[in-house]
């Protein structure tokens, strides 16, 4: 159910009633009156609130071209969206892309990071029925493939988040999504101190605000792990795709799922970064935009 609808320069904003009785903020740019099949819903990663997509929304929207619109919006516990309700899971985030989809009418799916696990895990579920989208696209997702993400870090990070020490959640955060770096070396009180010092920036401060929710999302994304056979009713369009320069378990995902899933494709971005969608570096956007084109 649509509540509002406020237009702000490029961008239309709404705010969306989910299943439970929550609500979700949805961004739309570009054509925001664009048909289904020429709009694409993105779902954004942990800890990041769809603002930070907006430049990567705008520049997909452009890379598109006139006649598509790009959809954006803010998951449960982050910018004007409710909190995570107190029986939260995977399901919640599967349930609520079906909203975004039915609020929409898009017939196209991107994930990042996060995002990218629930849409996996949203379009399996939807197997047989008529959410199946036309393409779907994933960059760095988030999927623990026969444990190939590291989760020992979870539990450190979750007593951080609960005692409030903003410094200690990040030095846990940076070490596990750096893992072989430079930092990661650097002995965890050091780094606490370091990202205590920093956590005072905005975009740390908006990190410290989403904590909370992050821990939980985590958790559902990560606990258990999946085999790469479980992706396997996925569509054949499905694209993976993964950074060169992106932490190593993320290419071992894309990897894995692609040759789980006939059909699909995969490409990986020799100068992509983890943080290259939020940051809509060129190179990916335009191979974004040609994917869903094609």
């Amino acid at each position: 159910m649509k509540e509002t609808r406020e237009r702000q320069g490029s961008v239309e904003q709404q705010l969306i009633t989910t299943h439970d009785g929550g609500r979700l903020a949805l961004y739309s740019y570009g054509t925001v009156d664009a048909p289904g099949e020429r709009r694409i819903v993105v779902i954004g990663g942990a800890f990041l609130t769809a603002l930070i997509y907006r430049p990567f929304s705008e520049a997909l929207s452009k890379g598109l071209g006139d006649g598509w619109a790009v959809d954006v919006y803010d998951r449960r516990g982050r910018g004007d969206s409710t909190p995570q309700p107190a029986d939260y899971s995977m399901a919640t985030e599967i349930a609520d892309v079906r909203t975004i989809m039915d609020a929409t009418g898009a017939r196209n799916l991107f994930g990042h990071s996060l995002g990218g696990s629930v849409a996996l895990n949203a379009v399996q579920q939807f197997t047989g029925t008529s959410y199946v989208p036309d393409k779907l696209a994933v960059y760095d997702a988030a999927v623990n493939i026969d444990g190939s993400i590291d989760t020992d870090w979870l539990d450190g990070f979750e007593e951080a988040v609960n005692n409030g020490k903003v410094g200690h959640a990040l030095a846990h955060l940076k070490k596990a999504t750096k893992p072989g770096s430079a930092m990661a070396r650097i002995p965890e009180p050091v780094l606490a101190g370091l990202m205590a010092l920093v956590s005072r920036t905005k975009l740390n401060r908006m990190f410290s605000e989403v904590m909370p929710s992050a821990v939980e999302e985590l958790r559902a994304a990560y606990n258990e792990a999946d085999h790469a056979r479980d992706f396997s009713a996925l569509p054949a369009a499905t694209h993976f795709m993964a950074g060169g320069k992106s932490p190593s378990y993320y290419k071992i995902t894309a990897q894995r799922l692609h040759a789980a899933v006939p059909g699909s494709s995969y490409e990986l971005s020799p100068k992509g970064f983890h943080g290259s969608i939020p940051a809509a570096v060129k190179e990916l956007v335009t191979d974004i935009s040609a994917y869903y084109k094609r």
